[in-house]
């Protein structure tokens, strides 16, 4: 079988120009990065639009596994269907992340006949917006270290500085360090550490900024730490908003590709749903939603992590509300989920397909939580069988739910047309969306309801640290700010062992962050760390750079 850069490279892509055209975008918007990709200035969201009713469609999935569902495979090929079908459509796809692509995901711009060109720029530099939050975010640690060298005006407790530096890289080595060793002239030691670029506060901001207005309100109320009398310091004391203003200038403009077969793809910010908020911009989904009369967009990991925060946070401070749902699973998902080694995933078994239904069945549950129609999308692997196929039809459909498998990877556009149509069924009756919990919650009770709603938990238990933390929360009177929980992504639970659908278990947090620029609290549960590490193997040993200058291994 092809590999997915011989697929791409036997299409032909039409200029971006003409992709931009097709959704009305007038040239004077576009701001070209060579022929295949250009940032659409955001000022064309006060354009006229041509959509009076654009649907919104979200794209999730159950518990991530080691053998892959293909969530942005699938939303790509879904995309691309709706583009068969003559209609007007727009995809909105996080950016991927050199550390992921780099380490054990791999690249993030969907797969075989389903994919977002060029994927080698996109997977690694793209437009430079990652590069943008990582010298925004770093040049606020720098602002911070030179200002306390500096007579410390402010009274910074180094102690209590909150705000780490990031870079777009896997690194555990960089977790913890020690800063400003070498003598008096290179600054004051403390302790400070590496989070990925995706984790970052500014990224975060970034993906939730209505405009520069709103970008630059954002980064004046973040948090960067306390004071020796325990005061809350935040950027805008430090006088350097303009300068990263300046520096996220251009990054605040949403990227236009397309897919294989043509099909308009916006691709901007990428934060990760299991520490982060996990969803692309609000100004690329707005943008697509403008253009167009069907939006497809996805959010992170399983329907728990990604989703929940794609409505309780983005979906709240955006104003939006999809229309429907699509919820991806694959055979050999749910094999794993039903106990299967996976050294054994090809090999065929309705027993352990059986056995994982329940992982299915409470993320069902999940979207139901929030009032949505949905579609279970079966997206098909060569080595599946029709049997095992019909299994989860049979238990979809016998809960009265759409269910569409979709052959998309091997077939592109045409085989999601039976999803496109189930979904455009499940779009028809659509009710806005019931949160999982109301802003006006307690703290505590927010994270309750997240932990035993979402995830099946029996009880939530608190370190101390993050009692402590939940008093700094209460101080600065900001218990009015929904919360992003960061947890395992890989069970139901914050144990990543934990697969198919726990029971009876324990959620322990042990740490809440304050993003008050960004908007919410950071939840940090059982022992998941904000700086990936790379696997024995990384990805990155099987990437090469050919003599005529083509790119292999990524994607």
């Amino acid at each position: 079988m092809l590999s997915d850069s011989e697929i791409a490279k036997q299409s032909q892509p039409q200029p971006i120009s003409e992709i931009a055209k097709s959704l009305n975008i007038d040239e004077q918007y576009l701001i070209p990065f060579g022929n295949e990709i250009t940032k659409i200035n955001i000022s064309a969201l006060t354009a006229p639009s041509q959509q009076k009713d654009s649907k919104l469609i979200l794209v999730s999935a159950t518990t991530p596994t080691r053998a892959g569902e293909g969530k942005t495979t699938t939303t790509i090929g879904l995309g691309q269907a709706f583009t068969q079908l003559g209609d007007s459509v727009c995809l909105a796809l996080r950016e991927p992340s050199l550390g992921p692509c780099m380490g054990m995901k791999g690249g993030a711009t969907g797969g075989g006949y389903s994919q977002v060109i060029p994927a080698d720029r996109i997977n690694l530099h793209f437009t430079g917006d990652f590069h943008a939050i990582t010298a925004a975010n770093n040049f606020i640690s720098a602002t911070i270290d030179n200002h306390i060298f500096h007579g410390n005006a402010l009274n910074i407790d180094p102690r209590q500085i909150v705000w780490r530096r990031v870079m777009d890289m896997n690194d555990r080595s960089l977790r913890k360090i020690v800063l400003g060793l070498g003598g008096k002239m290179q600054g004051i030691p403390r302790e400070g550490g590496f989070d990925i670029t995706a984790a970052s506060e500014i990224m975060a901001i970034l993906c939730l900024a209505n405009d520069f207005n709103d970008l630059k309100r954002r980064l004046n109320n973040t948090l960067i730490g306390y004071s020796y009398a325990d005061q809350p310091i935040f950027v805008k004391s430090l006088g350097i908003t303009g300068a990263l203003l300046a520096l996220l200038r251009d990054a605040l403009h949403p990227n236009l590709v397309q897919s294989l077969e043509g099909t308009p793809a916006f691709i901007h910010g990428g934060p990760f749903a299991n520490i982060a908020h996990g969803c692309n911009s609000v100004l690329a989904t707005k943008m697509a939603m403008h253009h167009a009369e069907w939006a497809i967009t996805e959010a992170g990991f399983g329907f728990d992590l990604g989703a929940e925060k794609f409505f309780d946070i983005k979906c709240r401070m955006a104003e939006i509300d999809p229309a429907a749902v699509v919820l991806v699973t694959t055979v050999r998902a749910l094999k794993m989920h039903g106990g299967m080694d996976k050294n054994h995933l090809t090999t065929a078994n309705t027993e352990f397909v059986t056995q994982g239904l329940e992982n299915l069945d409470k993320h069902i549950e999940n979207v139901q939580l929030f009032n949505k129609n949905l579609v279970v999308a079966c997206n098909r692997f060569a080595d599946d069988t029709d049997e095992e196929i019909a299994i989860i039809r049979q238990h979809v459909e016998d809960k009265g739910l759409l269910f569409a498998e979709s052959n998309h990877y091997a077939e592109g556009g045409k085989g999601a047309i039976e999803l496109a149509e189930k979904v455009k069924l499940a779009a028809e009756d659509s009710k806005p969306f019931e949160p999982v919990y109301y802003l006006q919650d307690s703290v505590i009770e927010k994270i309750r309801k997240i932990c035993t709603a979402m995830y099946g938990a029996a009880d939530v238990a608190f370190t101390k640290e993050a009692e402590k933390d939940l008093r700094h929360v209460e101080k600065l009177k900001l218990t009015m700010l929904p919360v992003c929980i960061a947890k395992a992504p890989s069970s139901l639970s914050d144990d990543p062992m934990l697969h198919g659908r726990p029971r009876d278990f324990q959620v322990t947090v042990r740490n809440i962050q304050v993003n008050a620029g960004a908007g919410f609290l950071v939840v940090l549960t059982g022992d998941i760390m904000r700086m990936p590490g790379l696997p024995k193997e990384p990805a990155a040993m099987n990437i090469e750079l050919l003599p005529n200058g083509d790119i292999t291994g990524v994607g």
